[in-house]
């Protein structure tokens, strides 16, 4: 058993106002299935590339073991799987193929380009390699991204099985309950560890942020409450010293009574309003830390326009094809106003090829009906997103966009705001992803073609677009393999099954 020890690590990029890290200490076990979680732009990847001595830091981080990360970098994806294996893989092939067969993989994919392969296909041959490298410490980042649910429950067991530690970056909170035993979260001023899976941290998380917001809650009623008895003596003391010299603002107006004793006491009250007024602050430091780990996320917003047509899409036996092989057996749904409806299915069955389709871009053979709108306004988000560039300024007028509506929702996405002035080409996955998702968002239209929204987004993200899709009911077909938001949005679902040979 080894051990990672973290001592006084401090770690932020140029263009950042704070640190990712400000002097973190932490003991993790190499033999822990370690779940780290936490919201884009936390410092995930970042604290992955630390491990591995990629980037410069303060502090120590000591450690006996040999890194290993996924994604692996494919140096040809045009080669075949087996000569992939090979270019990247120190052991054998059998172990590799051992490591396949458990991820439910077939021989053949061997013999076929890698590039080829669906993208849970790829993914498995990934881990595969990883895992069949037993001298190395597997550090995984984000796993499920373009696996399907069958593919996602496969991999969770696999990692289940397995004896050896690792540490697993992913915002699927099933995957996550699945496969580890301890969780580290990088929360908003602090690393937090804690012993279980993903629920148990979020169970005592929601403990921790109930009892804070009723501590808030008392420590407001507990200021006002000093606020207004502080106020109402300094008032008393003034009007006390009003009657003991009299009024300068009235003519002829003088003192009455005893002036010393009225003086003495106006003195006390106005004393006893200033120890009122320190006391508050006081109070207020002492409880500063409140609230500082309560995430809190804004509502989105959509440039829905409704149509007035009822019935949106209609397909009747409707089938696609490649070189007469057909992609799913054939489909009968249609698709009515502020309806969601999720297409569901295994990968390579087909489900972006369909919403190529609909958007006149399917290059192979169709049969049967399909009918949408003329000139219907479409907004797309798309899987793969590497060809958006430029300034988001620049984005947003070339793509003719709302650009209060598209800079607000990536702010409410939690991009920061230092990051506005990067091109997006220079942008992490997660946010690039934002970016195309910001842009779906502020693109008017009448249907929304949604492909996998959920790849790099943390799970705040995913309660907002829950929340947003739930309230404004935009008509919208999705891709989605998290059964949870399919349930969530969904009003139908329509399974493509491969077509039997």
């Amino acid at each position: 058993m080894s051990k990672i020890e973290i001592k006084n690590l401090t770690f932020g990029y140029d263009q950042q106002e704070q640190p990712l890290f400000d002097h973190a200490n932490l003991n993790l076990e190499s033999t822990w299935k370690l779940g780290l979680i936490g919201r884009n732009g936390r410092g995930k990847t970042t604290l992955l590339k630390l491990l591995q001595g990629q980037l410069p830091y303060t502090g120590e981080i000591n450690q006996q073991l040999a890194f290993v990360y996924f994604p692996q970098t494919v140096p040809d994806p045009s080669a075949t799987t087996y000569d992939v294996i090979d270019a990247l893989s120190p052991n054998e092939l059998w172990q590799v193929q051992r490591e396949m067969n458990l991820l439910k993989l077939s021989d053949d994919i061997l013999w076929r380009p890698f590039q080829e392969l669906s993208g849970g296909e790829q993914t498995k041959v990934l881990l595969a390699l990883l895992f069949s490298d037993e001298d190395h410490y597997p550090l995984l980042d984000e796993p499920t991204n373009h696996l399907d649910m069958t593919g996602r429950q496969q991999v969770a067991e696999y990692l289940q099985a397995k004896q050896q530690g690792f540490i697993v970056v992913s915002h699927d909170r099933h995957f996550i309950d699945q496969t580890t035993d301890h969780i580290l979260a990088i929360e908003k001023n602090q690393l937090e560890l804690q012993q279980g899976n993903y629920a148990s941290y979020q169970q005592q998380k929601n403990r921790q942020d109930n009892y804070e917001q009723q501590q808030n809650t008392k420590l407001k009623k507990d200021i006002s409450r000093l606020q207004t008895t502080a106020r109402e003596k300094a008032t008393w003391s003034f009007s006390r010293e009003k009657d003991k010299y009299g009024d300068p603002r009235i003519k002829g107006s003088g003192a009455i009574g005893d002036t010393g004793r009225i003086g003495a006491r106006a003195a006390r009250v106005m004393q006893k309003a200033k120890n009122l007024n320190r006391r508050m602050e006081n109070e207020i430091s002492s409880k500063q830390d409140l609230l500082k780990n309560i995430e809190t996320v804004d509502p989105l917003g959509i440039n829905f326009q409704p149509t007035f047509h009822k019935q949106l899409i209609t397909a009747k036996n409707f089938q696609l094809s490649y070189q007469d092989q057909p992609l799913f057996a054939p489909l009968t749904w249609q698709l009515n106003q502020d309806e969601c409806l999720a297409l569901v299915g295994a990968n390579g069955t087909g489900k972006t090829s369909l919403i190529k389709a609909l958007l006149g871009q399917f290059t192979g053979e169709t049969v049967g009906e399909l009918e949408l709108p003329r000139n219907s306004q479409i907004s797309y988000l798309r899987q793969n997103y590497e060809d958006n560039h430029g300034s988001l300024t620049d984005f947003a007028e070339e793509n003719q966009l709302d650009l209060e509506l598209f800079l607000n929702n990536l702010h409410k996405l939690g991009m920061p705001r230092e990051v506005f002035r990067s091109k997006i080409e220079s942008m992490s996955m997660g946010q690039r992803k934002k970016v195309e998702l910001a842009k779906s968002l502020a693109t008017p239209a009448e249907l929304y073609l949604w492909d996998e929204p959920l790849n790099y987004l943390d799970l705040y993200n995913q309660d907002q677009l829950v929340t947003l899709l739930k309230e404004q009911r935009p008509t919208m077909i999705l891709i989605e393999h998290d059964q949870d938001f399919i349930q969530a949005v969904a009003q139908q679902t329509v399974t493509l099954h491969a077509e039997k040979q």
